[in-house]
Order: C-alpha cells, then structure tokens, then sequence
C-alpha cells in the first residue's frame, strides 16, 4: 500500500470535506436563498408558462437545443480528460522527474502519484456521469415541450410544472458536474505539494460560493442593477 504522508491525508479530507459541506449548503439554500440557481429555477419555470402560449414553439426547441449542447461538450470532454488521465498512468516515472524539478515540489513515491491520477479518473467518472444524466433529462424536457397542450387545457399548469421540474433536474445535475470540474483542477495541486492541495480546494470553494451567492448575475438576477 503506498505510504501517504500525514499532510497528503489532510490535503484530501481538507478538500473533499469543503467539496461535500460546499455541495450540502448549495443544494439545500438554492431554494431558500438568494442565490444563482433559485432565481434560475424560478426563470425555467416562467419561460414553461410562457412555452404553453406560444403556438410555435421552435424559440423554445432552440434554447432547449442549446442547453443540450452545452452539456454534451462537458460530456465529450470529460471522455477525453479520461483517456489522458489512463495513459498518464503508463509516464509515472517521467512526470514525477518532471515535477520534481519544481521548487519547493514534494517528494513523491511512483504508489503515491498514481493514486492521485486515480482520485483524478474517480472525480471525472463521477462528472461524467452526472453530465450524461444531465444530458438525458434534457432530452426529456424537450419531449414534455413538444408534448405540452395549448395554454387553455385544463392540463396545461401541471404540464408546465412538469417540465419546469425536469429541467430544474438537468440543470441541478449539470451543476454537480460542473463543480467536480473544478473541485478536480484543486486536485492537480497535490501533485505539486499538499499545502498547495488544501489552499486551491479552500479557494475553489470560495469562488463557487461567490459565484452562486455573491456574484453581479445574482444582482443582475435581483434586479438589484
């Protein structure tokens, strides 16, 4: 078994305890803050309403399109980050040398760097498949677009709720991708040195915090500006 140093150990509970506790507070306040996804979830359900009144729904397939595109990209992606992170594993030798010959870069056995590479493979797994569940229930917001009755059907509010929801899903999904994303780059600092592990997580999450809580699109989304 590869012998981690007490500070490799600290590094990654560090980092997945301020990933796990970041994704625990985000999920639970983005319906009762004020934040990004609230005011995002409050908008996908508007534009369902506004959906049912059109009687050609082509503005809708498009932006239902383009949603879906975007989370096809990262799902491609993150297939291709895989493949590099799989024939990493067969240069342990050469990039520890390679690292090495950074100042201050800690030593490092041939065990510990692939395990590493392998807590990389496991974040990117998880992203994936996150981003093609998200991908899937796009498809099924566009079904229930396309299935949606006229405005004046006594089914029409729950048709649209229906669909609100489903793409509320998707975006809570692709959200959950899109953070391993950024939870994997602090990652690529342990290969470096530890310290810079622990430091990158705690920014990651500082900055996704911002992003979804303090940024100027939720002023924009408040109307605050």
């Amino acid at each position: 078994m590869p012998a981690f140093s007490l500070l490799d150990v600290t590094a990654i509970c560090w980092a997945f305890a301020w990933w796990v506790g970041y994704t625990l507070f985000a999920d639970a306040s983005s319906r009762r803050r004020n934040s990004i996804s609230a005011h995002m979830a409050r908008n996908r359900h508007r534009w369902m309403e506004q959906m049912l009144k059109r009687d050609i729904r082509m503005v809708d397939t498009a932006i239902a399109g383009n949603l879906i595109t975007g989370i096809s990209f990262f799902s491609s992606t993150t297939i291709l980050v895989l493949i590099g992170l799989v024939a990493l594993l067969g240069y342990t030798d050469k990039a520890i040398e390679t690292v090495a010959t950074l100042p201050f870069a800690a030593v490092t056995t041939a065990g510990v760097w692939e395990c590493k590479v392998v807590l990389l493979i496991v974040i990117f797994i998880y992203a994936f498949f996150k981003f093609t569940w998200a991908f899937r229930l796009s498809n099924y917001c566009s079904i229930l677009i396309g299935a949606a009755p006229e405005a004046t059907a006594p089914e029409a509010a729950r048709a649209a709720a229906r669909a609100s929801r489903m793409s509320m899903m998707s975006a809570h999904n692709f959200n959950r991708g899109i953070r391993a994303y950024f939870f994997a780059l602090s990652a690529l600092a342990w290969f470096y040195h530890p310290v810079a592990f622990i430091i990158c997580a705690t920014w990651v999450t500082l900055v996704l915090y911002n992003r979804e809580f303090r940024s100027h699109a939720l002023d924009i989304l408040s109307g605050h500006h």
